[in-house]
């Protein structure tokens, strides 16, 4: 029989289960199952309601997927809103679900979710408060322009299987006015976009998948290639591929009044503790009048010093082992090679006493 093809794509995913479910079953089976299939038909219309598809479901939790983070968004804020409503109709039973978004590449099998992009939003959720949202730094760049959307950054997390620290983000409205969500912030008289918020479509979906694949090993960097060959971390993509991978550290400093952009952000945070020249090279390339070229350039000259520096010291080092070699020697032409090497090295003077010496010959 054939295997079922297996498909890839870039979505926003969004997982959610409900808080102390355990707890609520074990102390009434029955009333907790009826309070989850009456949460579980408004989850699902909601979903459906914003463009969503269920991937997947195991007991309390629910695995969705969108094509617009936007969406994904929307629609988890008025899914907490909707159940806070049943709480509050039924405040003998309440269940309250905890939320996590992210935005990256996944598998796709017979219609199930799968990869690295799932397995963060499922670990952000694990992360969430009952009743609450949490996003990854994806998601946030996604949406960080959009007006009464408020990100409260809670730092590195360090969760379970996933090798690297997650950057999260609670989320929560500013007010409670539902039509200011879907306006970003423009400039007066500039009238909204539908869809994902960034004004360049393409540009926001190289990002997300950057985000997804840039600490990953060579065959995650490749779908990136195959994807966006002329894009924004292409170079820096192909200078990974040859060599080892730096590492990502969030949290930058010393930024310009304005700020950068997502795309240059994210860049400088991928390269920006690197080891290796070339990607801090491959950011000037792409920005070099960046909110960080200045450091990026003193970066660059540390760098210089620090291997000539290193140079030297091996420069040293092999005259120690020459002289080492050579100095219990009676052979006139070792200390003859020595000063045609080393004219003014460190041990001249001792080399041309010894030529002197009788016991040389």
């Amino acid at each position: 029989m054939e295997a079922p093809q297996l498909e890839r794509r870039l979505a926003a995913i969004v997982a959610a289960d409900v808080e102390g479910y355990s707890r609520l079953m074990h102390g009434d089976e029955e009333g907790t199952m009826a309070a989850l299939s009456a949460r579980r038909a408004v989850l699902d219309e909601l979903v459906a309601g914003h463009r969503g598809r269920i991937a997947n479901t195991a007991g309390d939790s629910v695995l969705a997927e969108f094509a617009s983070v936007l969406d994904a968004v929307v629609c988890a804020l008025e899914i907490q809103r909707a159940l806070a409503r049943l709480d509050e109709a039924d405040a003998e039973r309440t269940m309250r679900f905890r939320i996590g978004i992210n935005v990256g590449d996944v598998m796709v099998k017979d219609g199930d979710l799968f990869g690295d992009g799932v397995n963060v939003a499922a670990r952000l959720e694990s992360l969430a408060e009952g009743g609450g949202i949490c996003v990854s730094r994806g998601v946030r760049d996604h949406l960080r322009h959009r007006m009464n959307l408020v990100f409260e950054d809670l730092g590195e997390q360090l969760v379970k299987n996933i090798a690297h620290p997650i950057r999260a983000f609670r989320l929560r409205l500013g007010d409670d006015s539902p039509a200011a969500l879907l306006s970003p912030a423009l400039p007066d008289g500039t009238e909204p976009q539908s869809g994902l918020i960034s004004t360049d479509h393409e540009v926001a979906l190289e990002l997300a998948f950057w985000e997804s694949v840039k600490d990953g090993g060579p065959a995650e960097l490749a779908t990136y290639l195959e994807r966006f060959p002329e894009g924004t971390f292409a170079d820096l993509a192909r200078t990974r591929q040859s060599g080892t991978d730096g590492s990502m550290v969030d949290a930058v400093s010393g930024e310009r009044e304005g700020g950068p952009d997502a795309a240059e952000l994210s860049f400088w945070d991928s390269v920006k503790d690197s080891q290796r020249i070339e990607e801090i090279t491959a950011y000037l390339d792409q920005y070099p009048d960046g909110h960080f070229a200045v450091l990026a350039r003193a970066r660059l000259s540390y760098a210089s010093e620090a291997e000539d520096e290193a140079l030297s010291s091996v420069g040293d080092a092999v005259e120690l082992a020459f002289w080492e070699a050579i100095a219990e020697s009676h052979n006139a032409k070792l200390f003859e090679a020595y000063l045609q090497k080393y004219p003014d090295g460190e041990f001249a003077v001792i080399a041309k006493a010894r030529l002197e010496s009788e016991d040389v010959q």
